[in-house]
């Protein structure tokens, strides 16, 4: 398999390889830099598990089972505390500078800015329909 799918370099994935689980049973595990590269092609394409190609990423289920095993773990948030507190300059900064814009009117909600009552407090209340 060539290079160019993977998503990390053999430097970066020596570097997380010491922090993920080695504990498998049975069948012979599909390879971790092959298996993490499939993931995060899945979470930055937006696409669904059965989308990532199987020939470069290995099967779909592996994918899945392999993220939700680890998340359940935390196998994820170990790694990324790890790498952070690594410390060093980062490479790259992101800065996200999504702005949604809303109706001038959408904070008051539906109907504009009427005073509800709570839904406790209603229960309290009369009835509004009878028996």
């Amino acid at each position: 398999m060539s290079d160019h799918f993977f998503w990390l370099t053999k430097e970066q994935f020596a570097k997380i390889k010491p922090h993920l689980p080695t504990d498998t049973r049975g069948v012979a595990r599909v390879d971790d830099r092959r298996v993490i590269s499939g993931i995060v092609h899945v979470l930055k394409s937006g696409g669904r598990w059965p989308d990532a190609p199987r020939d470069q990423y290995g099967p779909h289920k592996t994918l899945y089972n392999r993220f939700v095993r680890w998340a359940e773990k935390g196998v994820w948030a170990d790694l990324f505390h790890a790498l952070a507190s690594a410390g060093g300059p980062p490479a790259q900064v992101l800065i996200d500078s999504t702005a949604v814009r809303a109706h001038r009117s959408a904070a008051g909600g539906k109907g504009g800015r009427k005073i509800r009552r709570s839904g406790a407090r209603a229960a309290d209340g009369r009835r509004k329909s009878t028996r």
